[in-house]
């Protein structure tokens, strides 16, 4: 099993299983089916209404053509970087940092596409994928990304009464402004969320953490919460 460990800028180390080239196929497999259903629609519409001349044959090419060429740019800017087909796999796109990537890099990883999945019938793309280690396809080496499993490997110790960890450093000390019940109660919602693949409660959850606490981070939902609840149970150990 192939991952990727990042360090983010806050100093947490987070380790993801990088996709697989099983995973990756299916997904694009299942984008590519998303992508006829869409073409067959714009057929149906076309036949239906008995369009004819120049401006309905324009119009039908261009409801058919954007779509089909901007489809992955366009999911990977607006849904976080997954498509469709990444979603029902559970997997994304990711800087190698832990960040998510920019709109820069969701571009560069775009009009690479034409050379990793234009040419041979993607033999590029799995060949680069295959070879790289990092579950990299040439977009992803020149912006810097890779695709991942959603959640990191690493499960957080973060049982009630756990004791300190010999020289760690809280990365937010603002965790002791969370109350007990208030972190019994976080740990609860992000135990259940996660099981369930929630992710709309784990915002939830982080956004409130974040209103109590004024803590202002670039880290992913679920990591922030794991970050934090390991900071709270180590300042209330070592109080």
């Amino acid at each position: 099993m192939a991952t990727v460990r990042v360090h983010t800028a806050q100093n947490v180390s987070l380790e993801y299983e990088v996709a697989s080239l099983g995973d990756r196929i299916v997904a694009a497999i299942l984008d590519y089916l998303v992508l006829g259903a869409w073409i067959f629609a714009c057929g149906l519409v076309y036949s239906g209404l008995s369009l004819q001349g120049n401006a309905a044959s324009v119009g039908l090419g261009l409801a058919i053509g954007v779509p089909y060429v901007f489809y992955h740019l366009i999911s990977e800017v607006f849904f976080n970087g997954q498509s469709i087909g990444k979603r029902a796999r559970d997997i994304r796109v990711m800087r190698l940092d832990g960040t998510a990537p920019s709109v820069g890099d969701y571009l560069l990883r775009w009009l690479l596409r034409l050379i990793d999945t234009g040419l041979f019938g993607g033999l590029v793309a799995i060949i680069t994928i295959a070879a790289n280690g990092r579950g990299q396809r040439l977009g992803d080496l020149a912006a810097g990304t890779t695709v991942v499993k959603v959640r990191p490997l690493a499960t957080s110790p973060l049982a009630p009464g756990l004791s300190p960890i010999a020289g760690y450093q809280p990365v937010f000390p603002q965790a002791a402004l969370l109350a007990d019940h208030d972190v019994a109660l976080v740990r609860q919602l992000v135990q259940q969320a996660s099981a369930r693949g929630n992710y709309e409660v784990l915002n939830e959850v982080a956004n409130k953490v974040k209103e109590i606490t004024g803590i202002r981070t670039d880290l992913q939902d679920g990591p922030f919460l794991q970050t934090v609840l390991r900071d709270h149970a180590h300042l209330a150990a070592s109080a």
